[in-house]
């Protein structure tokens, strides 16, 4: 019997720690060939001198796996194309894109410099955007040579940051909302190519969550990435075509799929400012109210 992920080559970006090194390292156990990149730089997006991508990528090829480390910056438009044409020139084709790189530079709305909102942005928007552009474009091209659907995956990363709302992390925030949006417009835009598109909000505790909160030891083990990358391990997979357009909740104790906006109560419009007032008021109290980061509603 062949594994979940037999002979699929995966692009992990950010695969050189906490998820996306457990993401390249199940994917490998499940038979996939993978691209483990990083840039090796720390949690704030600066340089370091130690090689994650090509440690990770050892460690699979030592179990007997098939790996190649890649440093292209995601964010870098030429370089993600470097990154898709890297994986086909290696293997000799790409089924899957996981979008798993990010950095974090936390501050208040009133605090936070231009530098430190562009910097988020970029790596985790842009650094979304640019390798799915060019895997799309591959996609399509090979959909139109051969007219068969490619049967093919985009998972990107969001964040309840995004989803919810956290205090100090608007550019954080801003960037993982966007991405949820671009899931969904991309499932809608790709399912013509046979490539499904779906993002997760995962609960984890790596070097980008630790020191944010005190955490029991109970809480800390159900936030180890085990637990998130089963599920995407079988998004990746051929078994979940049927699948697209959906955020997916994992680790931390959940399992869930999302529900995004949807219209609330309603009422006839007005063109009176002077008398819209109060059933502003009445559609704003009659809405469900926006939840915290663990999914509970407000006061």
């Amino acid at each position: 019997m062949s594994r979940l992920c037999e002979g699929r080559v995966v692009i992990v970006t950010g695969a050189g720690r906490g998820i996306g090194r457990e993401y390249a390292l199940q994917l490998a156990r499940e038979g996939a060939r993978v691209v483990v990149n990083d840039l090796s730089v720390s949690r704030s997006g600066e340089g370091t001198e130690e090689s994650t991508a090509e440690a990770v990528a050892s460690e699979i090829v030592a179990a007997g796996g098939q790996a190649i480390a890649n440093h292209e910056n995601v964010a870098d438009f030429a370089g993600a194309k470097r990154m898709i044409d890297a994986a086909v020139e290696h293997f000799g084709a790409l089924h899957v894109l996981i979008n798993n790189a990010g950095i974090l530079r936390d501050r208040t709305l009133c605090n936070m410099t231009e530098q430190e909102w562009d910097a988020v942005i970029n790596v985790h928007l842009k650094g979304s955007f640019a390798p799915c552009h060019h895997a799309a474009a591959y996609w399509r091209d090979l959909y139109k040579q051969t007219g068969t659907p490619v049967n093919a995956r985009i998972i990107n990363t969001s964040s309840s940051s995004g989803l919810y709302g956290n205090i100090g992390q608007i550019n954080y925030g801003a960037a993982k909302a966007g991405i949820a949006a671009m899931t969904i417009i991309a499932a809608r835009e790709l399912k013509r190519y046979g490539v499904t598109v779906n993002a997760i909000n995962p609960h984890a505790q790596t070097r980008m969550t630790e020191g944010i909160r005190e955490r029991s030891a109970e809480e800390i083990a159900s936030r180890h990435p085990r637990w998130i990358a089963p599920a995407v391990v079988w998004l990746a997979s051929a078994d979940s075509q049927d699948v697209t357009g959906r955020i997916f909740e994992l680790g931390g104790g959940h399992l869930a799929a999302m529900e995004g906006w949807r219209r609330g109560p309603a009422a006839e419009p007005i063109d009176d400012a002077a008398r819209i007032g109060p059933v502003m008021r009445d559609l704003a109290q009659r809405a469900r109210r926006n939840v915290d980061m663990k999914g509970h509603e407000l006061d």
